[in-house]
């Protein structure tokens, strides 16, 4: 019988019909999966341009409302150009609003910066031309905005006439700043008077100077000079030996190593010898039995040479470093940091030298000046600004700046320690011309000797108070001119007299 080959048993085709759908399912699965997966891909790619896209859309937002005036207001942006063509450049007036920058304009329509006080506010100021310098620079964007009311902003485009920028109403004190000035005389050096309590800056004076008048006529000649560096804020750029003002630094490491620094004792005989090397006291004097506020007051290099000696000096270095050496500072201006480079391994030699203030480390005016105003405060360092408001041209407050506690330096403790040797200082020690009645002085002298010849600068740095007047912090550096009690010192008294009214 033949076979018939086109007969299939029953449960052969059910068999079959099994396997295809099986195949059909499984398939159908892999495209499913693969249509996942890509749908997956798409997905990761979709929110990725999304993330992008949100993430440029915050930052333009937080550009625009954070930084675009910290941008504009760069001296290098070329948009401010433009800003000078439609807008009269505003004023910059002291707190009591005397005008110490003005614009003024010509029968032609030309224009021309005017500084009424001359060199008086030279480096804080600053001038704008041939670059910008000073507050000029620090303040050009605001200069360069006009907040007038709208109507008359209106009505001076419809006329074509610029429309007046911005003022500038600074902390700076016309007396303070005039007592400073006068102080320096025809010495080379920097004041800087500032508020602890508020980080205000009452006083910056620097000199050699210039008169921002005659900038421009004058530029060919000022930038020749580079011995005297005229354009120089030294307050703020101005590198210096400390001198014996490093005394409150050792003073501080010693008694943060040293529990029992009250019973302190040292014998001096006028000089300090350690490996062939001799440390004397200024004008070879002999202090005989002092304690460590006596030893402190009078400034006496042995003994601090022997405390040095005696220090932890990667302890020290750290401790330096809270205070702000090797550190950015809080400065509007240009500025230049401190250094302190003594490390483990130093010879004797560099640690009695760096101890007393002399060897290798360099201080601003200004650096000190913050530490002042650290220790008055109670180890609280305000920010310090020079700016204190803006205003449109009609007197109408445009922003405002308030105090603003910057970073605790020293415990309270320890800054109510340090106030009563700085006291000592005033009442017993070196800067004894400053114990008047009026107001309570502190701080610290220094000769800074900067030749083999030992020809040294004069410091003062300290504070005063009077109750119910912001105490007021000053730094005073005279180069050249010898000691510390004898220069810098009637110089802060100056200082002191005018913003306290004795």
């Amino acid at each position: 019988m033949k076979k018939d080959w086109k007969r299939t048993d029953p449960e052969q085709l059910e068999e079959r019909r099994r396997k295809k759908d099986a195949k059909k399912f499984w398939n159908e699965q892999a495209g499913e999966t693969a249509n996942t997966v890509r749908n997956r891909e798409f997905a990761v790619v979709a929110y990725l341009f999304l993330a992008v896209f949100l993430g440029m859309i915050a930052y333009f937002t937080y550009f625009q409302v954070e930084k675009s005036e910290a941008f504009i207001n760069s001296p290098y942006n070329a948009r401010q150009d433009a800003f000078a063509d439609r807008i009269r450049r505003g004023d910059i007036v002291t707190a009591q609003k005397e005008v110490i920058a003005t614009t003024k304009t010509a029968k032609d329509g030309t224009e021309s910066r005017s500084y009424p006080y001359g060199r008086l506010f030279a480096h804080a100021a600053g001038f704008s031309t041939n670059g910008k310098a000073g507050l000029e620079s620090i303040g050009n964007f605001q200069l360069l905005r006009s907040h007038a009311f709208f109507l008359e902003k209106i009505l001076n485009e419809l006329k074509d006439q610029k429309n007046i920028g911005d003022t500038l109403v600074t902390t700076l004190d016309l007396r303070v700043q005039q007592a400073a000035y006068d102080a320096l005389a025809g010495n080379q050096g920097a004041v800087i008077a500032m508020q602890p309590s508020t980080g205000k800056i009452l006083a910056m004076v620097s000199k050699p100077d210039f008169d921002p008048n005659t900038i421009a006529a004058d530029w060919e000649s000022i930038t020749a000079q580079s011995s005297s560096s005229v354009l120089v804020n030294r307050v703020t750029q101005g590198l210096y030996p400390p001198g014996s003002t490093f005394k409150i630094f050792t003073l501080l490491e010693y008694m943060k190593e040293n529990r029992s620094y009250k019973q302190y004792g040292y014998q001096c005989s006028g000089s300090i010898t350690k490996d062939g090397n001799a440390i004397r006291c200024f004008g070879n004097a002999v202090h005989g039995q002092e304690d460590l506020q006596s030893a402190f007051a009078h400034s006496c290099n042995a003994s601090f040479s022997e405390i040095g000696l005696s220090l932890d000096l990667d302890r020290f270095a750290k401790t330096n470093e809270a205070l702000l050496f090797n550190k950015k500072l809080p400065c509007e201006f240009p500025y230049k940091q401190s250094s302190f480079p003594l490390a483990s391994g130093a010879s004797s030699w560099e640690v009695m030298q760096t101890s007393i203030g002399q060897g290798k480390t360099l201080v601003t005016p200004y650096h000190l000046a913050l530490v002042m105003c650290a220790i008055a405060n109670d180890g609280i360092l305000m920010k310090p600004y020079i700016v204190d408001r803006v205003e449109n041209h009609d007197g109408v407050e445009v922003t405002v700046n308030e105090p603003e506690t910057y970073k605790e330096l020293l415990t309270p403790k320890k800054s109510k320690t340090l106030q009563q040797y700085l006291r000592a200082v005033v009442t017993e020690g070196t800067a004894t011309a400053l114990n008047v009645p009026g107001y309570t002085a502190a701080g610290k002298t220094g000769s800074a000797e900067f030749t083999s010849a030992k020809d040294s600068h004069a410091w003062f740095v300290g504070y005063a108070s009077k109750e119910g007047v912001p105490d007021l912090a000053v730094s005073v550096i005279v180069e050249g001119a010898g000691t510390g009690g004898s220069y810098a010192v009637p110089a802060a008294k100056a200082v002191f007299d005018a913003y306290f009214g004795s």
